[in-house]
């Protein structure tokens, strides 16, 4: 009797003929759901209705691992050493009845489970619980609710999980059992400090949007003297970013001398976690020394069910979260804190996506900052998304040619050796969720920039398996979202309004490729006139993602010293551009 299994592989078609005396034995034989276990594995999963009330709908992942030093989920990402994850969706399950996840499922780095090689492994089940959500325009979508935790599926409070069994994968194994038997607990909120306050507010505008209360938050940090100053009106400095716990890099203790030193295999420094301390309580001294600007700073938690947070602009999939933090919660926060309230008063800047944020944030509301430092911005030129340029190539994935089949590249190091490509990177997008809800870095690009679909969910600009290019929603990104078409586009208009106020900053080694768009930014800004922008872009010679303008230090110290390097600088600004009759006076103590 002869049992073909049949399996999807990239750039490759098997084409085979079959004669069979016996249809049906064969097609028993090969039902992946046959109790005998023959072939594949098959795990059959289910958890206690008692962790979860009612029933249940989201991403079932199934993790394996060979390494048992940490729980596999937290063994899975974008790296070459990342263990395999498979996935699948559930829609009201009980939790009683198994669900079984067999080779339909598909799976990174493996393709499906009927590659896994026999062996010892460690496997894990987790439930990305989804609810509904009754937008405003009529749709519902079924997402991954932000919970406090910055949309991280590993760690989402109320996700369901297992704890991690050995079980060996061979011929004719039996199906395995896996019981969720464990919830991830609620996030304790950070208290408020003497200088770190943390407000919440709800929104009106993404409230509207999204059918139910949204709210948006930040961590305040308030100048050296607030209190003995009741006088004093303060400028805002807007430091854009991913979800952040609580105000970062800053500490008014030494580092803890029992703390035991770390290695930074990202950095190859050792005893990181103790730099990490000593920087954040440097920065605690300088805050408080007598020439250090007396600013508020604020760092935004503003998640989405498709992200960490939600690139500060308006979406059509995500609401108008540009508008919500813009006119919104930074009066609000203004307002509470004393700050002046005005642009010429406040600044933003950030790195990686919040360099993107940065500039966006400047380019959609030029007259409501003075200025942006734009540290390794995400793409601001689709001509160079990473390595794709998105209205002339025909695939995401692999590079037009007639004869070759040469995959894009999506990661690399200061030396330029590749550790991902973009299939690689979107296929695992792929497995932790569907309709742009893995949480990642491409569905959160598509969740801002694209149209809404009649169902709901963003538009995919290529097929998350092929990778062709929809240019229909290419042309959409580019008048929307662009950012140096939007300024080619409007320069005459929004020229004016910016001149000064654009300084952008990037490795020429940046790990994602980051480098190529500011190149094209580069060409066009030096080349503008009536103004001339007047600004800056600097390089930093072999500097990995996400180097921010510091010629003096590795990106290990640089990274945390976003504030102490940019907030003179911009007191220079400040100072400079202020308006005749501006208090520059009473925030000055």
């Amino acid at each position: 009797m002869l049992c073909v299994h049949f399996q999807a592989t990239r750039g490759k078609t098997v084409r085979v003929t079959i004669v069979m005396a016996c249809l049906a034995l064969v097609l028993a034989a090969c039902n992946p759901s046959t109790p005998s276990g023959v072939g594949s594995p098959v795990f059959d999963i289910n958890f206690d209705p008692e962790l979860a009330s009612g029933a249940q709908d989201g991403r079932l992942l199934l993790m394996l691992s060979t390494n048992g030093e940490s729980e596999p989920r937290f063994q899975v990402g974008n790296s070459p050493d990342s263990q395999l994850v498979f996935g699948l969706n559930i829609e009201d399950w009980d939790g009683l009845t198994p669900v079984r996840v067999d080779a339909s499922a598909p799976g990174f780095p493996l393709a499906d489970l009927s590659d896994v090689p026999p062996g010892k492994y460690y496997a894990q089940a987790l439930l990305n619980r989804y609810k509904d959500f009754h937008l405003a325009n009529g749709k519902v979508v079924s997402l991954p609710p932000d919970r406090g935790e910055g949309q991280q599926w590993r760690t989402k409070p109320g996700n369901l999980y297992s704890t991690p069994n050995e079980v060996n994968i061979g011929t004719g194994m039996a199906p395995v059992k896996i019981s969720m038997d464990q919830v991830v607990p609620e996030i304790v909120p950070p208290e408020d400090t003497e200088y770190v306050k943390h407000v919440r507010m709800r929104s009106e505008l993404l409230s509207e949007f999204w059918g139910e209360d949204v709210f948006l938050g930040a961590h305040v940090l308030l100048p050296h003297g607030f209190d003995e100053h009741p006088e004093a009106r303060y400028p805002l400095m807007v430091f854009h970013g991913h979800f952040p716990a609580d105000f970062g890099d800053f500490r008014t203790e030494p580092p803890d001398p029992e703390l035991e030193p770390e290695y930074s295999e990202r950095f190859g420094v050792e005893g990181y976690n103790i730099i990490q301390q000593q920087e954040a309580y440097d920065f605690y001294k300088q805050w408080i020394g007598e020439d250090f600007p007396r600013f508020i700073v604020i760092e935004i938690q503003h998640p989405t069910p498709y992200y960490d947070d939600s690139y500060a602009v308006n979406s059509a999939s995500q609401g108008p979260y540009g508008d919500a933090l813009n006119y919104e919660l930074i009066p609000f926060i203004e307002e509470k804190f004393r700050g002046i309230g005005e642009g010429w008063a406040r600044f933003t800047y950030g790195g990686s996506t919040g360099g993107w944020e940065a500039m966006a944030t400047q380019v959609f509301y030029p007259d409501e900052f003075i200025g942006a430092f734009i540290a390794c911005p995400d793409p601001i030129d689709f001509r160079a998304y990473m390595t794709i340029n998105i209205y002339e190539d025909k695939n995401a994935y692999w590079y037009d040619s007639e004869w070759q089949k040469l995959p894009r590249p999506a990661h690399r190091d200061y030396l330029g050796h590749v550790t991902i490509d973009q299939y690689a990177y979107n296929r695992l997008e792929s497995v932790l969720g569907d309709k742009n809800r893995s949480g990642q870095q491409f569905d959160i690009w598509e969740a801002t920039y694209s149209p809404m679909g009649d169902d709901g969910y963003p538009v995919r600009l290529w097929d998350k398996e092929t990778g062709e290019i929809n240019h229909d929603v290419a042309a959409y990104w580019r008048e929307n979202y662009d950012l140096m078409h939007i300024l080619r586009r409007d320069w005459s208009t929004l020229g004016p309004r910016l001149e000064g106020k654009l300084h952008i900053y990037v490795g020429d080694m940046d790990n994602y490729y980051l480098n190529n768009a500011v190149y094209l930014a580069e060409e066009f800004l030096e080349s503008t006139t009536d103004p001339y922008y007047a600004g800056e872009v600097d390089y930093g010679d072999r500097a990995e993602h996400c180097w921010n303008g510091d010629h003096e230090n590795g990106n290990h110290i640089s990274r945390l010293r976003y504030n102490t390097m940019y907030l003179p600088k911009i007191l220079e600004r400040l100072e400079t551009t202020a308006p005749e009759g501006a208090d520059l006076s009473s925030w000055r103590h």
